[in-house]
């Protein structure tokens, strides 16, 4: 097994990704942390705010991650380069989403909006059948994403910090936290959508 430190070569990172699930969760973390001020370039070239920033480069990672390990990265260009241009773009796909207006054409209400228009006492049965329909699609799917997923998520939210989360579940930093819970939801999403 390799050593992992900040001295890494991109070569090493992107050949440890196609590894065991040691090496492969010791190079993702190179990765992630290695490219992480890609964050202040989308806060200051595309005048995203610090979460949109840090989404944008996480689903970067992921899509770097997944293009790597499914041989679609041809080593054409430099690890570096090849991040650039994919957090480049998700930053320009977000600016374009804020901008136009299809993400508002497409907005649904908030059902809490639409319940004021309801009498009270249908409001509350109407509130407790969308809540229990929501919890069991919800533990439904979650049972689907794996134990490590859920486990990792329900700890999120019941309010544990990323680093409470990296001590109890052993991971390396709360930044592998951040990376592994964009992850679980990533998960969580498809198997909504499908389900």
């Amino acid at each position: 097994m390799a050593a992992f430190s900040s001295a890494i070569t991109d070569d090493a990172i992107v050949r440890n990704l196609k590894e065991s699930i040691v090496e492969k969760r010791k190079a993702e973390e190179a990765l992630f942390s290695r490219y992480m001020y890609l964050i202040n370039e989308g806060i200051h070239k595309y005048s995203l705010d610090e979460e949109e920033s840090f989404n944008a480069y996480s689903d970067s990672i992921l899509q770097a991650i997944n293009n790597i390990t499914s041989n679609t990265f041809e080593n054409r260009s430099s690890l570096k380069t090849y991040l650039y241009k994919i957090f480049s773009n998700k930053c320009v796909d977000l600016i374009r989403k804020k901008t136009t207006n299809k993400s508002s054409v497409n907005r649904t209400a908030p059902i809490s909006d639409m319940l004021t228009f309801i009498s009270d006492p249908a409001k509350s049965v109407i509130q407790q059948l969308v809540e229990k329909t929501d919890y069991d699609r919800l533990k439904s799917c979650l049972d689907k994403i794996g134990n490590a997923c859920k486990e990792l998520l329900g700890m999120f939210s019941e309010g544990y910090a990323d680093k409470e989360i990296a001590a109890a579940m052993e991971y390396k930093s709360a930044d592998v936290v951040k990376s592994s819970r964009l992850r679980c939801l990533e998960k969580l999403r498809q198997v909504y959508k499908g389900s």
